[in-house]
C-alpha cells in the first residue's frame, strides 16, 4: 500500500504562485514515475504534469507549460509542483498520483 499526502494548496490571487508538495510512503519512491492531476468543479480529472523516477524527464499539459514545474527529491520521498503565473482557470483540486494510487487532493483557488 502506498500513501500519498498532498499539501501546499490555498487561495492566491491571479498572477501569484504556489508550491504543492506530495509526500509518499509505503514503497520505494525513487523507482516510480509521479504525476499531478487536477479536477475543477463540474469537470473531469485532467493530467497536469509527470516526472520520471530519476527526474530526468518531465511532461506537461499544454495549459500549464511554461508556468508550472514538476520536480522531485527522492531523498525526501517528495514530489513538488511549482505553479507560477496562476490563472483563475487553474482553480481545482490537485491530486498526486503514482499508478494505481491517488492522494486525497489539495484545493487550489485562484481569485481573478
Amino acid at each position: 500500500q502506498v500513501q500519498l499526502v498532498e499539501s501546499g494548496g490555498g487561495l492566491v490571487q491571479a498572477g501569484g504562485s504556489l508550491r504543492l508538495s506530495c509526500a509518499a510512503s509505503g514503497r520505494a519512491f525513487s523507482g516510480y514515475t509521479m504525476n499531478w492531476f487536477r479536477q475543477a468543479p463540474g469537470k473531469e480529472r485532467e493530467f497536469v504534469a509527470a516526472i520520471t523516477s530519476s527526474g530526468g524527464t518531465t511532461w506537461y499539459a499544454d495549459s500549464v507549460k511554461g508556468r508550472f514545474t514538476i520536480s522531485r527529491d527522492n531523498s525526501k520521498n517528495t514530489v513538488y509542483l511549482q505553479m507560477n503565473s496562476l490563472k483563475h482557470e487553474d482553480t481545482a483540486v490537485y491530486y498526486c498520483h503514482t499508478r494505481p494510487y491517488w492522494g486525497q487532493g489539495t484545493q487550489v483557488t485562484v481569485s481573478s
